[in-house]
């Protein structure tokens, strides 16, 4: 018949002839959402671990950003030490830091929060709409790192610190508050945000005029 020979339309063939990627990103989604979903043990009152969810939202507490803010300046505000103060104030940038790329990168991927998630969570913003990345991991993983290089502490404590950054990291997916791949994306976010801390380093030398406000 006319026309048997002629060519598929361009968008047929993309149909017919899907590209590895796109299979491969598209099993790996489907693989996050389905697992993500089954460690949700805490997300809600009748799930599995429906009795531990108080206890995991208490952890969620130790690593939301405004404990962390308001302590870090009360400390930096009674600090009498010129040493503690200048770690005090790389931490308080630190945090300011993560809060405006979580913000920003949440802005732009907008991914929804799980569906099995209670929008039940200790003071959220606008943004916090958004699941990718998980901030709480990411602050996680800069505080762990931060504290691990500037605070002299006993190896006991310095495995406690590393615990907690854990346990927040993976309460969040317990919790039903995000995905497994917003988790692991946040504590590379944070490992690496603590790089640039490092390297944008604030003391006496680069910045006096802001030492000289305290």
């Amino acid at each position: 018949p006319s026309g048997a020979g002629a060519p598929l339309p361009e968008e047929d063939c993309m149909k017919l002839n899907p590209s590895f990627v796109g299979i491969a990103l598209s099993s790996l989604l489907a693989i996050d959402l389905w697992a993500s979903k089954r460690l949700g043990v805490c997300a809600g009152e009748g799930s599995a671990w429906g009795s531990a969810r108080p206890l995991m939202k208490v952890i969620e507490v130790s690593g939301h950003g405004i404990p962390w803010l308001l302590g870090t300046f009360y400390g930096l505000c009674q600090s009498d030490s010129s040493a503690a103060r200048e770690v005090l104030l790389n931490l308080l940038f630190a945090l300011l830091l993560d809060l405006l790329m979580v913000a920003v990168v949440k802005g732009l991927v907008k991914r929804p929060r799980p569906t099995h998630n209670k929008m039940d969570m200790f003071i959220t913003i606008s943004v916090d709409k958004y699941s990718f990345p998980s901030g709480h991991a990411t602050r996680a993983a800069l505080i762990c790192r931060f504290v691990l290089r500037h605070l002299v502490l006993a190896v006991p404590l310095r495995v406690l610190v590393v615990l907690w950054a854990l346990i927040v990291s993976i309460s969040r997916v317990m919790l039903g508050r995000h995905n497994m791949t917003d988790v692991l994306f946040g504590l590379l976010l944070g490992y690496t945000l603590y790089g640039v801390v490092e390297h944008c380093w604030l003391s006496p030398a680069t910045v006096p005029a802001l030492f000289a406000l305290w």
